[in-house]
């Protein structure tokens, strides 16, 4: 059984389609804070701590992309959200494609930001597996310290950078080590993604070094109905960067699919 995701559910259930948010690796929900505190105001939004993340349960061992999903399909079921907008980032893009892939008959739109489809190589195999012995070694700081300047951009605001710090020395090792060994095993979502039938955004950041615009580019070109949009000034998280750009691009298109038949 799906351990139960400690999660925000903020907005009111209107005409509007509700958004569901995806948070990435090592992160938690409150890296959607920007997106929750406006787009709450119109619509229904919801934004899981996936397992081993934030305040929901630390399962050790791995944790493959499936089962992110599954957790997210059964929150969203106890939560009685039939459809939605569906939106993630980074790990959280590739657990949106894995959504997709198991129930997109649900999903009315979906948000895929500073993320990449493809299957995991050889080389990112022993890189992941590697850095999970790392983790439950050592901790997050390390890590963390590492790469705070890879997430945000070195010129990104104090207090983003203070955010973003913050919330990966508080992941639990245990969850974050599964999750990596869980991405070691990623399939190829590039045949998922070109038979997405509902509208799809791409947000990338002009600075993204872990998943450069090239990425993006790609998943655009294989999504048969996308818009791409491109946030300068932006590294690897440009909803809490440049949280305006990122919102306004973002409220375009939920308006565009409330406006689509239902």
């Amino acid at each position: 059984m799906s351990p139960f995701l400690a999660y925000e559910d903020k907005g009111v259930d209107t005409s509007a389609t509700p958004l569901v948010l995806v948070h990435g690796h090592p992160f938690d929900r409150t890296m959607w804070t920007p997106q929750l505190e406006e787009f709450s105001r119109e619509r229904r939004v919801v934004a899981p701590d996936l397992r081993g993340y934030g305040a929901s349960p630390v399962v050790p061992g791995i944790t493959p992309l499936a089962d992110f999903a599954a957790d997210i399909e059964a929150l969203l079921d106890e939560l009685k959200v039939d459809t939605f907008v569906l939106a993630g980032l980074s790990m959280g893009g590739q657990i949106a494609m894995e959504c997709y892939d198991r129930f997109g008959d649900r999903v009315r739109g979906l948000v895929l930001a500073d993320t990449f489809p493809t299957p995991e190589t050889d080389e990112g195999r022993a890189w992941r597996n590697a850095m999970a012995d790392r983790l439950l070694r050592e901790g997050m700081r390390g890590y963390a310290d590492e790469v705070l300047e890879k997430m945000v951009a070195p010129y990104a605001a104090p207090e983003v950078r203070a955010h973003v710090h913050r919330m990966m020395t508080a992941t639990p090792p245990e969850g974050a080590a599964a999750a990596l060994r869980g991405r070691a095993e990623r399939p190829d979502y590039r045949p998922v993604l070109s038979r997405v039938t509902v509208p799809a955004l791409v947000v990338v950041g002009t600075d993204d070094e872990y998943t450069p615009v090239a990425d993006a580019e790609a998943m655009h070109a294989l999504l048969p109905d996308s818009t791409l949009h491109v946030i300068d000034h932006a590294a690897h998280m440009p909803n809490l960067e440049r949280p305006a750009e990122f919102n306004a691009a973002l409220g375009a298109f939920l308006r565009a699919v409330d406006a689509r038949p239902a």
